[in-house]
């Protein structure tokens, strides 16, 4: 397989030159030549195939160098310019920033959806040294997280050191990324010697190195990067005709049924731009500070209304001192442009706080504004039938195309749900409805509306009983699937000391229906409220 000598050809990176308006026509060009080149030495036996190369560009979305629109309809001019040349399939590559990862695979996914066509896709990332993260601190972890959602085929590393360096990172996806592995190396990692870069490390030294990761890992894509030569590329070829890699379970993104995948050892997980941050913790539940709400909170509005993002950032990060894994975003304050809220205030959250972001509103464009910012995988808080199909479904499609998991609050036409049955219903509508347009079931939480038993009507003394009883009714019928719960809801109005213990053994009770103990040999476990519960409004996601 050969690559296109496109790494540049985007409309913002050919600007740079003044040649912006001819993107379309040299990435054409360029797999036109790459695969006239492919077809004179291709056989029957031996095949040769043409990757269309698409590199970062020269502008980074998560630093605000460029918005995130900009950077995807520049990809997509280059993307529907490879694929108008006959490339075979697509690789993003020497990528730094997660963001723009994202941007390209949706201008390339628009390109399939106007062209009624696909190929494969490969995306490989450069993990710097020594830091031993992406140019903007994503480490694996974090990186698969991300990209798992996404309908790639490939996943791997390439460029900025030699095989040794990207020894930890490749094992780690071999062991847990539900796609095939590459692995692209330098030649070693270059010295100045009189003034140019002199790569060391011998092809049979490179050949020696990756035979490993063939053999005892599974990768099976394998190239050569910085400083390597036509010789470099002959010694990987010949291991590639004798190898045989070390079998792994991948799934294949092409084939119908992809969107109710399996996993293959993949741990569904939330991220930030650094790290990953898994759904089910191992000791405890999900946590997700909920302080920053302007529906909830007056200081975040008075925050807001003087464009105070350095106090708005001080309310984020004691929320991460205080124990918080998610961190909840609501911007929802009439009278103000919610989207340049969720804009200005998401796009500081993401490189001053560690915690993966839940963007939450009633109105699905303040949730794209920060998806556009928000580079990690966020949640979305959230969607129902409220308003019908329409509004539910626009709310899968921005979970789809950035990657997200989705909050499914149990609410339908008729109003919030308060029965176990009404609730399981609208949970099985939509489950089916999530799992059917292309939302995974691991991407799913049902809130399932933890309301107070504490107004003093006769009916509402149920409301808790009805809710634990939809948890077990879900759980036992839609797999895969989690739960969001407000817990401190139940008790509402109440004394703060009764609201402590109300609130512990409403979660405790939630926590035995979720993990399957009610009515089994298992020992029950005791799970109390964390005090910062009630003081930083926390959810818990079971």
């Amino acid at each position: 397989m050969i690559e296109t000598d496109t790494f540049g050809s985007s409309p913002i990176t050919l600007a740079e030159f003044n040649l912006a308006d001819q993107a379309h026509y040299l990435s054409k060009t360029a797999a036109e030549l790459a695969k006239k080149c492919a077809a004179e030495f291709s056989t029957p036996e031996k095949p040769r195939f043409v990757a269309g190369s698409i590199g970062p560009g020269t502008k980074l979305p998560t630093l605000g160098h460029i918005s995130y629109d900009a950077i995807e309809e520049s990809f997509e001019v280059q993307a529907e310019g490879l694929f108008d040349g006959g490339v075979d399939l697509f690789i993003v590559e020497t990528c730094q920033d997660v963001l723009q990862i994202k941007a390209a695979l949706n201008a390339i996914e628009a390109v399939f959806a106007k062209k009624g066509d696909r190929r494969p896709l490969m995306v490989s990332v450069t993990m710097e040294v020594p830091q031993g993260t992406m140019l903007l601190g994503t480490d694996i972890s974090g990186l698969l997280a991300i990209l798992e959602p996404f309908p790639i085929d490939i996943l791997g590393l390439n460029c900025a050191s030699g095989p040794d360096r990207m020894a930890e990172h490749i094992k780690y996806l071999t062991e847990n990324a539900p796609f095939v592995v590459s692995c692209v190396p330098n030649a070693g990692l270059p010295e100045n010697i009189g003034g140019h870069a002199h790569y060391k490390m011998t092809p049979m030294e490179l050949r020696m190195a990756l035979h490993r990761f063939i053999e005892d890992w599974g990768v099976q894509v394998i190239g050569g990067c910085c400083g390597t030569r036509p010789e470099h590329i002959q010694a990987l070829a010949e291991i590639g005709a004798i190898l045989q890699p070390k079998e792994r379970e991948v799934r294949r993104s092409l084939t119908p049924g992809h969107n109710g995948r399996d996993l293959f050892g993949y741990t569904p997980a939330s991220a930030s731009i650094y790290t990953a941050q898994p759904y089910e913790q191992d000791n405890s539940f999900l946590i997700v500070g909920e302080r920053l709400n302007a529906s909830g909170s007056k200081k975040v509005r008075e925050l807001l209304n003087e464009d105070d993002w350095d106090g708005l950032m001080a309310i984020a990060k004691s929320q991460v001192k205080e124990g918080a894994h998610v961190l909840d975003v609501n911007v929802d304050y009439v009278g103000r442009d919610g989207e340049r809220d969720m804009h200005e205030l998401a796009s500081r959250l993401v490189t001053n706080v560690t915690l993966p972001l839940m963007l939450d509103s009633t109105e699905w464009q303040k949730m794209e504004a920060g998806l556009k910012v928000a580079g990690g995988k966020c949640i979305l808080n959230s969607t129902n039938y409220e308003d019908g199909e329409e509004r539910f479904m626009k709310v899968l499609e921005l979970a789809k195309a950035y990657g997200a998991g989705v909050v499914i609050g149990t609410i339908d036409e008729e109003g919030m749900a308060r029965t176990a049955e009404k609730k399981s219903q609208i949970a099985q509508r939509a489950y089916r409805a999530a799992v059917e347009f292309g939302i995974p079931a691991h991407e799913i939480f049902f809130d399932t509306l933890a309301l107070p038993i504490s107004t003093g009507i006769e009916e509402d003394r149920a409301n808790g009983k009805a809710t634990i009883e939809s948890i077990r009714i879900i759980r036992e019928n839609l797999p895969g699937c989690h739960f969001m719960l407000g817990v401190s809801n139940i008790s509402f109005g109440l004394s703060p000391a009764t609201r402590i213990t109300l609130n512990s053994m409403f979660l405790n009770e939630a926590m035995q229906v979720r993990n399957g103990w009610v009515g089994s040999s298992q020992p029950r476990r005791f799970y109390p409220l964390p005090k910062l519960t009630l003081n930083i409004r926390k959810f818990a996601a079971i």
